[in-house]
Protein backbone atom coordinates (compact mmCIF):
# COMPACT_ATOMS: atom_id res chain seq x y z
CA UNK A 1 0.00 0.00 0.00
CA UNK A 2 1.14 3.37 -1.06
CA UNK A 3 0.52 6.46 1.05
CA UNK A 4 0.71 10.39 -0.28
CA UNK A 5 0.40 12.50 2.56
CA UNK A 6 0.35 16.57 1.03
CA UNK A 7 1.78 19.06 3.34
CA UNK A 8 2.45 22.42 3.60
CA UNK A 9 4.82 24.96 4.96
CA UNK A 10 3.22 27.96 6.76
CA UNK A 11 4.15 31.31 8.01
CA UNK A 12 3.76 32.35 11.17
CA UNK A 13 4.12 35.92 12.30
CA UNK A 14 6.56 37.43 14.69
CA UNK A 15 4.97 39.07 17.68
CA UNK A 16 5.42 42.46 16.55
CA UNK A 17 5.10 42.77 12.42
CA UNK A 18 4.26 45.05 9.91
CA UNK A 19 1.59 44.96 7.06
CA UNK A 20 2.76 46.31 3.52
CA UNK A 21 -0.08 46.38 1.27
CA UNK A 22 -1.06 42.91 1.02
CA UNK A 23 1.97 41.35 2.19
CA UNK A 24 3.89 40.64 5.50
CA UNK A 25 7.72 41.00 4.97
CA UNK A 26 9.62 37.75 5.24
CA UNK A 27 12.04 39.69 8.06
CA UNK A 28 8.56 39.28 9.81
CA UNK A 29 8.02 35.45 9.13
CA UNK A 30 9.40 32.01 10.28
CA UNK A 31 8.37 29.40 8.45
CA UNK A 32 7.36 25.49 9.98
CA UNK A 33 5.35 22.63 8.92
CA UNK A 34 1.64 23.08 8.80
CA UNK A 35 0.22 21.69 12.13
CA UNK A 36 -2.83 19.27 10.78
CA UNK A 37 -0.43 17.79 7.98
CA UNK A 38 2.02 16.98 11.09
CA UNK A 39 -0.66 14.64 12.32
CA UNK A 40 -0.91 13.74 8.69
CA UNK A 41 2.69 12.80 8.14
CA UNK A 42 2.96 10.83 11.87
CA UNK A 43 -0.53 8.77 10.53
CA UNK A 44 1.00 7.47 7.12
CA UNK A 45 4.95 7.03 9.42
CA UNK A 46 2.79 4.62 12.02
CA UNK A 47 0.61 2.82 8.75
CA UNK A 48 4.41 1.96 7.63
CA UNK A 49 6.10 0.83 10.71
CA UNK A 50 2.81 -1.21 11.16
CA UNK A 51 3.66 -2.90 8.18
CA UNK A 52 0.25 -1.52 6.88
CA UNK A 53 2.12 0.68 4.08
CA UNK A 54 5.04 -0.25 1.78
CA UNK A 55 6.18 3.17 1.06
CA UNK A 56 5.28 7.09 2.32
CA UNK A 57 5.75 9.62 -0.11
CA UNK A 58 4.85 13.46 0.90
CA UNK A 59 4.06 15.84 -1.68
CA UNK A 60 4.07 19.96 -1.17
CA UNK A 61 3.43 23.35 -3.31
CA UNK A 62 6.15 25.20 -2.44
CA UNK A 63 9.33 27.08 -3.35
CA UNK A 64 12.97 25.93 -2.98
CA UNK A 65 13.02 27.33 0.28
CA UNK A 66 9.91 24.89 1.83
CA UNK A 67 12.89 22.21 1.26
CA UNK A 68 13.85 22.73 4.69
CA UNK A 69 10.27 21.99 5.84
CA UNK A 70 10.13 18.66 3.52
CA UNK A 71 12.86 17.59 4.93
CA UNK A 72 11.64 17.35 8.57
CA UNK A 73 8.52 15.25 7.32
CA UNK A 74 11.50 13.15 5.84
CA UNK A 75 13.42 13.03 9.07
CA UNK A 76 10.32 11.93 10.70
CA UNK A 77 9.52 9.09 8.45
CA UNK A 78 8.46 9.59 5.16
CA UNK A 79 10.59 7.61 2.46
CA UNK A 80 10.74 10.43 -0.22
CA UNK A 81 8.62 14.16 -1.22
CA UNK A 82 7.82 15.63 -4.56
CA UNK A 83 7.60 19.27 -4.73
CA UNK A 84 5.72 21.22 -7.14
CA UNK A 85 6.84 24.77 -8.34
CA UNK A 86 7.97 26.82 -11.36
CA UNK A 87 8.14 30.61 -12.47
CA UNK A 88 4.41 30.47 -12.79
CA UNK A 89 3.74 30.64 -9.30
CA UNK A 90 5.74 33.40 -8.54
CA UNK A 91 3.24 36.39 -9.19
CA UNK A 92 0.11 34.60 -7.50
CA UNK A 93 -1.20 36.26 -4.60
CA UNK A 94 -3.33 33.64 -3.36
CA UNK A 95 -3.59 29.86 -4.70
CA UNK A 96 -7.24 29.23 -4.26
CA UNK A 97 -8.35 25.79 -3.77
CA UNK A 98 -9.50 24.29 -7.26
CA UNK A 99 -6.18 24.88 -8.45
CA UNK A 100 -4.19 23.12 -5.36
CA UNK A 101 -7.04 20.17 -6.16
CA UNK A 102 -5.50 20.05 -10.01
CA UNK A 103 -1.95 20.13 -8.68
CA UNK A 104 -2.38 17.47 -6.84
CA UNK A 105 -4.57 15.02 -8.68
CA UNK A 106 -1.86 15.31 -10.82
CA UNK A 107 0.46 13.92 -8.63
CA UNK A 108 -2.30 10.95 -7.73
CA UNK A 109 -2.39 10.34 -11.25
CA UNK A 110 1.33 9.70 -11.32
CA UNK A 111 1.71 7.87 -8.04
CA UNK A 112 -1.52 6.31 -7.86
CA UNK A 113 -1.50 5.91 -4.46
CA UNK A 114 -4.23 3.63 -2.36
CA UNK A 115 -4.41 6.17 1.01
CA UNK A 116 -3.95 9.97 0.21
CA UNK A 117 -3.80 12.14 3.93
CA UNK A 118 -3.73 16.09 4.37
CA UNK A 119 -4.34 17.87 7.29
CA UNK A 120 -8.23 19.11 7.67
CA UNK A 121 -7.03 22.75 7.41
CA UNK A 122 -3.77 24.67 6.79
CA UNK A 123 -2.73 27.19 10.01
CA UNK A 124 -2.37 30.27 7.00
CA UNK A 125 -4.84 30.50 4.70
CA UNK A 126 -7.64 28.09 6.84
CA UNK A 127 -9.33 26.87 4.10
CA UNK A 128 -10.57 23.70 5.31
CA UNK A 129 -11.47 22.31 2.17
CA UNK A 130 -8.35 20.80 0.05
CA UNK A 131 -8.51 17.46 0.50
CA UNK A 132 -12.26 16.73 0.09
CA UNK A 133 -11.82 19.23 -3.44
CA UNK A 134 -9.14 16.30 -4.45
CA UNK A 135 -11.46 13.45 -3.22
CA UNK A 136 -13.68 14.78 -5.94
CA UNK A 137 -11.45 15.62 -8.82
CA UNK A 138 -10.01 11.84 -8.64
CA UNK A 139 -13.53 9.95 -7.80
CA UNK A 140 -11.95 8.63 -4.75
CA UNK A 141 -14.44 7.74 -1.90
CA UNK A 142 -13.37 10.20 1.56
CA UNK A 143 -14.14 11.50 5.34
CA UNK A 144 -12.88 14.69 6.67
CA UNK A 145 -12.26 15.70 10.05
CA UNK A 146 -10.95 11.84 11.28
CA UNK A 147 -9.72 11.36 14.64
CA UNK A 148 -9.35 7.75 14.92
CA UNK A 149 -8.23 5.70 11.68
CA UNK A 150 -7.71 1.98 11.52
CA UNK A 151 -6.79 0.76 8.44
CA UNK A 152 -7.24 -2.95 6.99
CA UNK A 153 -5.42 -2.85 3.83
CA UNK A 154 -6.60 -6.95 3.45
CA UNK A 155 -10.11 -6.15 3.16
CA UNK A 156 -9.27 -2.13 1.58
CA UNK A 157 -11.07 -0.63 3.94
CA UNK A 158 -10.43 2.15 6.70
CA UNK A 159 -12.11 2.36 9.72
CA UNK A 160 -12.50 5.80 10.47
CA UNK A 161 -14.17 8.03 13.48
CA UNK A 162 -15.10 11.71 12.31
CA UNK A 163 -15.77 15.00 14.07
CA UNK A 164 -19.25 16.44 12.98
CA UNK A 165 -20.84 19.55 14.09
CA UNK A 166 -22.04 20.08 17.77
CA UNK A 167 -19.75 17.55 19.12
CA UNK A 168 -21.41 14.67 17.11
CA UNK A 169 -18.59 11.82 16.60
CA UNK A 170 -19.56 9.08 13.49
CA UNK A 171 -17.96 6.01 12.99
CA UNK A 172 -18.00 4.79 9.53
CA UNK A 173 -16.09 2.24 6.87
CA UNK A 174 -14.57 4.31 3.78
CA UNK A 175 -13.55 1.76 1.24
CA UNK A 176 -10.00 2.31 -0.79
CA UNK A 177 -8.61 4.07 -2.94
CA UNK A 178 -9.68 7.49 -0.46
CA UNK A 179 -8.36 10.72 1.11
CA UNK A 180 -8.82 11.20 4.68
CA UNK A 181 -8.34 14.74 5.89
CA UNK A 182 -6.67 14.39 10.03
CA UNK A 183 -7.10 15.81 12.65
CA UNK A 184 -5.18 17.19 15.18
CA UNK A 185 -5.31 14.28 18.19
CA UNK A 186 -5.31 11.49 16.36
CA UNK A 187 -1.98 10.64 17.66
CA UNK A 188 1.02 12.30 18.94
CA UNK A 189 3.46 13.29 16.08
CA UNK A 190 7.40 12.68 16.86
CA UNK A 191 10.09 15.01 16.88
CA UNK A 192 12.57 14.51 14.42
CA UNK A 193 15.67 12.36 15.56
CA UNK A 194 19.01 13.17 15.11
CA UNK A 195 19.70 10.20 13.35
CA UNK A 196 17.01 10.96 11.19
CA UNK A 197 17.84 14.21 9.98
CA UNK A 198 20.35 12.96 8.82
CA UNK A 199 19.11 10.19 7.02
CA UNK A 200 16.74 12.53 5.51
CA UNK A 201 19.34 14.51 4.15
CA UNK A 202 19.92 11.76 1.40
CA UNK A 203 16.33 10.83 0.64
CA UNK A 204 14.94 12.04 -2.58
CA UNK A 205 12.69 15.38 -2.37
CA UNK A 206 11.57 15.62 -6.77
CA UNK A 207 11.00 18.71 -8.25
CA UNK A 208 8.17 19.05 -10.11
CA UNK A 209 7.01 22.03 -12.75
CA UNK A 210 3.24 22.46 -13.89
CA UNK A 211 4.41 20.93 -17.41
CA UNK A 212 6.18 18.09 -16.16
CA UNK A 213 2.60 17.52 -14.54
CA UNK A 214 0.76 18.38 -18.06
CA UNK A 215 -0.36 21.46 -16.34
CA UNK A 216 0.25 24.83 -17.57
CA UNK A 217 -0.61 28.55 -16.06
CA UNK A 218 -3.57 28.69 -16.48
CA UNK A 219 -4.13 26.09 -14.04
CA UNK A 220 -3.41 29.32 -11.14
CA UNK A 221 -5.97 31.16 -12.52
CA UNK A 222 -7.92 31.98 -9.97
CA UNK A 223 -11.75 34.07 -9.12
CA UNK A 224 -10.48 35.11 -6.06
CA UNK A 225 -8.48 38.34 -5.47
CA UNK A 226 -6.77 39.53 -2.60
CA UNK A 227 -7.92 42.65 -2.07
CA UNK A 228 -6.48 44.37 1.75
CA UNK A 229 -4.37 43.12 4.42
CA UNK A 230 -5.25 44.65 8.45
CA UNK A 231 -4.06 43.67 11.90
CA UNK A 232 -7.48 43.51 13.37
CA UNK A 233 -8.11 46.09 16.09
CA UNK A 234 -8.87 44.86 19.55
CA UNK A 235 -12.46 45.42 21.37
CA UNK A 236 -10.77 45.07 24.80
CA UNK A 237 -7.79 45.34 26.49
CA UNK A 238 -6.38 42.68 28.38
CA UNK A 239 -5.56 43.39 32.40
CA UNK A 240 -2.83 41.41 34.00
CA UNK A 241 -2.57 40.63 37.47
CA UNK A 242 1.28 40.59 38.81
CA UNK A 243 1.64 38.98 42.58
CA UNK A 244 1.62 35.75 44.42
CA UNK A 245 -1.65 33.25 43.41
CA UNK A 246 -3.19 34.63 46.83
CA UNK A 247 -2.82 38.13 45.62
CA UNK A 248 -3.78 37.39 41.97
CA UNK A 249 -6.98 35.53 42.96
CA UNK A 250 -7.65 38.57 45.07
CA UNK A 251 -8.01 40.52 42.32
CA UNK A 252 -9.69 38.28 40.32
CA UNK A 253 -12.36 38.03 42.34
CA UNK A 254 -12.74 41.85 42.51
CA UNK A 255 -13.39 42.04 39.26
CA UNK A 256 -15.49 39.47 38.75
CA UNK A 257 -17.43 41.24 41.33
CA UNK A 258 -17.59 44.13 39.63
CA UNK A 259 -18.87 42.21 36.62
CA UNK A 260 -22.10 41.05 38.53
CA UNK A 261 -20.36 37.81 37.72
CA UNK A 262 -19.64 36.67 41.48
CA UNK A 263 -21.28 38.22 44.34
Amino acid sequence: MKVLVTVKEVAELADDFEVEGTEVDDRYLEYDLNEWDDYAVEEGVQMNEEGIADEVVTVTIGPERSEETIRMALAKGADRSIRVWDESFEDVDLLDIEAKAQIFSAVVAEEEPDVVLTGVQAGDDAFGATGVALADAIDFEWAAVVNALDMDADEGVAHVRRELEGGVEELTDVELPAVLTIQTGINEPRYASLRGIRQAQSKEIAPKTLDDLGLNADTLESDLTLTDMYEPESESDAEIFEGDAGETAGKLAEVLREKGVAE
